[in-house]
């Protein structure tokens, strides 16, 4: 399924005359149209998912661990908030501080 955004999107340009757009959200959440890293990897999680029914892990999910997929029970991904590592935390601040330092303000 898929799509009904676009057909929309065109009925409410003919109906109206205003042009119309439609977005696909996932896109938007990730940063943009989708790499060709993207498109493979929504390729392998849906694989995964699909070997994970054919072994009966019901209750788990598909997820990257490296450069693996695997299956992790959904209990274990709810368990607790990701966490960024201090040192991209860091970085990101001093880039920011850098930033301001040029007198431009970051709020």
């Amino acid at each position: 399924m898929g799509g009904i955004g676009s057909v929309l999107a065109q009925e409410i340009e003919k109906r109206t005359g205003f042009e119309s757009r439609s977005v696909v959200l996932g896109h938007i959440q990730r940063g943009g149209s989708p790499s060709a890293f993207d498109r493979v990897l929504a390729t392998r999680y849906g694989l995964g998912a699909i070997d994970m029914v054919h072994r009966g892990e019901f209750g788990q999910m598909a997820a990257l661990r490296g450069n693996k997929i695997i299956s992790i029970p959904l209990a274990e991904a709810i368990a607790s908030n990701r966490k960024v590592d201090r040192e991209i935390l860091d970085a990101a601040t001093g880039i920011l501080d850098k930033i301001e330092d040029k007198g431009v303000k970051v709020s």
